[in-house]
């Protein structure tokens, strides 16, 4: 399973959010899970779909058929990582 996050240089939001991402998935319970930085400012099509959006946070969910993507509602800049981390588990 992987989280993909849609950010930018230079957006505090979205630092901080991948800060507490990177703390959470270092815990047993997301092991397995991997976390993917996309950097908007790279691709036309990212940074038109998310330039006002950033941070946005999916998850990617792989089986035998096909991939999902899912979007995970942006937490709020002052939850906590285990607030943060209660979120996570509903989606994944």
């Amino acid at each position: 399973m992987q989280l993909i996050l849609y950010s930018k240089p230079g957006c505090h939001l979205c630092e901080g959010l991948q800060e507490k991402l990177e703390q959470i998935l270092q815990t047993q319970n997301f092991a397995s899970v991997e976390l993917e930085i996309r950097d908007i400012t790279t691709r036309e099509d990212w940074f038109g779909a998310y330039q006002y959006e950033v941070p946005v946070l999916f998850v990617l969910k792989q089986d035998a058929k096909e991939e999902n993507m899912q979007l995970i509602p942006r937490p709020s800049p002052r939850a906590t990582v285990q607030q943060l981390e209660k979120i996570l588990q509903k989606y994944l």
